[in-house]
């Protein structure tokens, strides 16, 4: 018996609204039990998206069986199952349907190998096979739900799939914090039906080291993308699954947070992330079933309107890794999200939040939002790699549709790349952000470490490897301290940047959300969409919405229009660009300048 029709016969599901096959559809949209414009909202665009997924299946295969991304297959069948056994649906027992859903886990189960486990840009992967199980257990428990007998076949496939997969899953490692999380929900399901002392003993010993989350509520990894995709879900699939209710506490702090780091456009801030998505744009819509299933759990106004919220905008807004259809099936799936939601109430817009765990200080004031940043890992590792927080985006401000998506210091002092605030914290008037940096000039080694033949060891002085011996040298050290404070003035902001003592030229890098449009500036020649303000304010207006900022702070030889990212980076071949319309601010240290912000 499957977990729903455990679920609809123990009386915990909105019955009347969800059942999958056999019951009228006036059935399934008449009860007041059940939020109607959501459910609709979703079968509309699970069923849009068929076509999509039918005419791409060739192109799916080709990735399972070319490169052994089975995830894309999974998720692909996830959907075609949704409107299969969902009698909302237009597409509701559509023979059609069988032929492709058939040639899918069919190649899923060609690629999966005799451990159980898929490839994915790993080899015999745990991990990435536990994203896949995830889905898979998913569909097979609507498919066994529903039991009807165009899909008998391929509910057999599904079966071996699942049941092999649970050796690998039970046995297998991993590779990041959440991968953790992933793999005991993927068992977790395999074992809701059929229950395997290895498989719980799995999940025992994952879950017995510990949530990684910090007492604001961000996971160790910080990131917009792990959190809602992979740890959230998770959770709350285990906190069912296994009866282990205070998982929900993991997850509601986290969403607690996440209310402060929600733009009010549904973006989310990244800038403190570990992990790849530091440098790009996420968004609200990845949270929506998690908001969605918290507020009705607890009855919780500002979950509400924030579930609220991406429910009105629909397809009017980005969907990142799970576009709008594919929700459909985590409904059916558990049906209590179905329930109407309480009443909301407002989210914060006015607030001061700050995450000493992660450095990061969020302000909200009506339409604006700020964000500043002192939380990054180098000044305690010195390296620059996956999984770590490098972004030196220190200060980003909305201003209505006007936005600063980045704000950035670049000194050109040996090679040592950005500004990285060690820390931000509060002071009498707004907030500080500082770094101190040195680089030496190493001195002749003492006599007991010199060696006749001069074949030294390799080591690192913090800048590059030389057979020099650097850790027993003598050093002569030049520094440079930098401290930024920033006080909100006038609707905006007064940051007073100092820089000293070595002399050296340097960048500020305002880079402003593609789109809008400059004034009072100069491009940079060869530089693509980058300026420089050289004198005076300048302007970037969004729609309605303006940010001056400025002054200029002059220009020439002394002080070039050149932004540099590091040794770490230029040995490399690399950059570290923001995208958008940048502008510098140049200068030469010793430096005492005011940005302002209005």
């Amino acid at each position: 018996m499957s977990l729903l029709r455990r679920h609809l016969l123990a009386g915990t599901a909105i019955v009347s609204g969800l059942l999958a096959s056999g019951v009228p559809q006036a059935t399934a949209a008449a009860s007041g039990r059940t939020d109607k414009p959501f459910l609709d909202l979703l079968t509309k665009a699970a069923d849009k998206r068929v076509a999509e997924v039918v005419d791409g299946l060739d192109a799916t295969l080709a990735q399972l069986n070319n490169l052994g991304q089975a995830r894309p297959a999974a998720r692909s069948l996830r959907l075609l199952t949704s409107v299969h056994v969902w009698a909302d649906a237009e597409h509701h027992h559509d023979a059609a349907l069988i032929a492709p859903m058939t040639r899918l886990a069919d190649a899923l189960a060609a690629a999966q190998f005799d451990d159980g486990l898929f490839d994915q840009g790993a080899v015999h992967s745990p991990p990435d096979t536990a994203f896949s199980i995830v889905d898979l257990g998913l569909l097979y428990g609507l498919l066994d739900d529903d039991d009807h007998a165009s899909t008998a076949k391929l509910r057999a496939t599904l079966k071996k799939i699942l049941r092999k997969a649970g050796a690998g899953l039970s046995t297998g490692g991993l590779h990041t914090p959440n991968h953790r999380w992933k793999v005991c929900a993927a068992l977790a399901r395999i074992n809701s039906f059929w229950p395997d002392a290895r498989y719980t003993r799995r999940i025992d010993a994952w879950l017995a080291e510990g949530i990684d989350q910090y007492e604001r509520g961000q996971y160790s990894e910080r990131s917009a993308t792990y959190a809602p995709i992979v740890t959230n879900p998770a959770l709350l699939t285990l906190a069912r699954l296994t009866d282990r209710p205070k998982l929900y506490d993991n997850v509601r702090r986290n969403l607690e947070a996440t209310l402060h780091l929600v733009e009010p456009n549904g973006d989310v801030e990244t800038v403190h992330s570990r992990r790849q998505d530091q440098k790009t744009v996420k968004h609200l819509s990845e949270y929506w079933l998690q908001y969605r299933a918290l507020a009705l759990r607890d009855k919780d106004g500002r979950f509400a309107a924030m579930a609220e919220t991406v429910q009105r905008r629909g397809a009017d807004q980005t969907f990142d890794e799970t576009p709008l259809g594919d929700f459909l099936a985590e409904v059916l799936d558990e049906p209590e999200l179905a329930a109407p939601l309480p009443k909301a109430t407002a989210a914060p817009s006015e607030f001061t939040w700050h995450d000493k765990d992660s450095g990061l200080v969020r302000i909200g004031r009506g339409a604006t939002r700020t964000s500043l940043f002192g939380g990054t890992d180098f000044p305690d590792v010195h390296a620059i790699s996956s999984g770590l927080s490098t972004n030196p985006t220190f200060f980003k401000w909305r201003k209505g549709a006007a936005i600063l998506d980045s704000l950035r210091l670049s000194p050109q002092f040996f090679s040592l790349g950005h500004f990285r605030a060690e820390n931000v914290e509060r002071t009498a008037d707004g907030w500080r952000l500082w770094a101190d940096v040195r680089a030496g000039y190493h001195l002749p080694l003492p006599p007991q470490h010199r060696r006749p033949d001069g074949r030294y060891p390799l080591t690192d002085d913090g800048r590059f490897w030389s057979a020099m011996d650097f850790p027993h040298r003598p050093k002569e050290w030049r520094t440079l301290h930098t401290e930024v404070r920033a006080a909100e003035a006038d609707g905006g902001w007064n940051l007073d940047v100092e820089v000293g003592e070595s002399a050296v030229p340097l960048a500020l890098e305002l880079c402003f959300r593609g789109g809008g449009t400059l004034t009072g500036v100069e491009p940079v020649p060869g530089q693509k969409d980058t300026y420089q303000l050289v004198k005076g304010y300048g302007t970037y207006t969004s729609g309605d919405d303006v940010i001056t900022f400025g002054p200029g702070n002059g220009s020439g030889p002394r002080q070039p229009a050149v932004v540099d990212p590091g040794e770490r980076y230029t040995w490399m071949g690399g950059d570290l660009p923001v995208s958008g319309l940048r502008v510098l601010i140049t200068g030469r240290s010793p430096l005492a300048y005011r940005l302002t912000l209005r």
